[in-house]
């Protein structure tokens, strides 16, 4: 790749900064540009490795695989916050499981009395479950190290970002208005994160479409309760009856749960579109925009496969715009 004046990225949250990474460490002059950093969105997540409930499958495939690959390259050192975990997903009733978990590492049926009360089948896998706040603090260091900038600002429209030949937009919901893109939506998610009684393995219902979510991801000290997916909401205030529900399912499954002290509540706003946007446009005043948002609940899942993505596109194209 070859390097230019400078590329601006759009967003620190997860897709944001791993896009920022992967472009500075090419050898790019790297410029991001956030309102917050990191991003609410992902800071809020849970968060564990698994392409659900995204679209187009052919891509979210290789793209989750790739990430896959890195995430358990990454879950060698401490520091990044990335684990690999063993435990249960299980449902409510006689499912299939998806293919991507029957590739997993320790993938197996769960016996009958493996599973909880009210639960009919599961399986049992390995996966990296990613200690958000530790690991986004690990991508801004490693994009610092990169030499790569930050810069905290609110941007009205995709022209605030200029001076700059390419822009790399990974807004997520903000790419709504930014774009704008009237199919972007967001999709709420709460977690409330409670003291470790001593877990040591993951557990997720497959509750499909349902709003009312129910997993626990323990990352050490603490553990990520879950969860919830309302359709069409945004607001990030804490809602304390969905908080005291999601207390009362996880402690359903794990009793040890019910005492643990809570620490706080993370909410978010999964930026969610028919299929994940991936892709280049050149726009009128001769700015090359290379998109990357819409990941819905799989920002994380899909972030390093849709960064080298991105790049690639990037590099693709220069051709087009220099």
């Amino acid at each position: 790749m070859n390097t230019r004046e400078r590329v601006v990225v759009l967003g620190a949250g997860v897709a944001g900064l791993t896009t920022a990474v992967v472009l500075a460490e090419a050898g790019e002059s790297v410029h991001v540009i956030a309102e917050r950093v990191p991003g609410v969105t992902s800071l809020a997540a849970g968060a564990m490795w698994g392409p659900y409930l995204v679209e187009p499958k052919d891509k979210v495939d290789q793209w989750g695989q790739r990430s896959l690959e890195i995430f358990r390259e990454l879950a060698e050192e401490p520091a990044t916050g990335v684990g690999l975990t063993s435990g249960i997903e299980a449902s409510r009733t006689a499912e299939v499981p998806p293919d991507w978990a029957t590739t997993l590492p320790g993938f197996r049926p769960c016996e009958q009395a493996e599973l909880p009360a009210g639960f009919t089948a599961g399986y049992r896998f390995t996966v990296p479950l990613i200690d958000m706040p530790t690991y986004l603090d690990y991508l801004l260091r490693r994009l610092d190290a990169a030499g790569g900038m930050v810069e905290r600002r609110r941007l009205a429209s995709l022209v605030d970002a200029a001076p700059a030949p390419v822009i790399v937009n990974c807004t997520g919901l903000g790419a709504h208005e930014l774009v704008p893109d009237p199919n972007l939506r967001p999709i709420r998610g709460q977690h409330v994160v409670v003291t470790n009684p001593g877990l040591t393995e993951f557990f997720s219902e497959d509750t499909g479409l349902s709003p009312d979510l129910l997993c626990f991801y323990p990352h050490g000290d603490t553990v990520v309760l879950g969860g919830t997916a309302i359709d069409g909401e945004g607001d990030l205030a804490s809602d304390d009856k969905a908080a005291a529900s999601i207390l009362a399912r996880c402690a359903e499954v794990e009793p040890r749960l019910a005492h643990a002290r809570v620490l706080e509540h993370r909410i978010g706003a999964r930026p969610t579109r028919a299929t994940v946007r991936v892709e280049a446009e050149r726009r009128e005043d001769g700015t090359v925009v290379v998109h990357n948002y819409g990941h819905g609940g799989a920002g994380v899942t899909l972030s390093w496969g849709c960064a080298q993505e991105a790049a690639k596109l990037l590099t693709a194209g220069e051709e087009v715009w220099q």
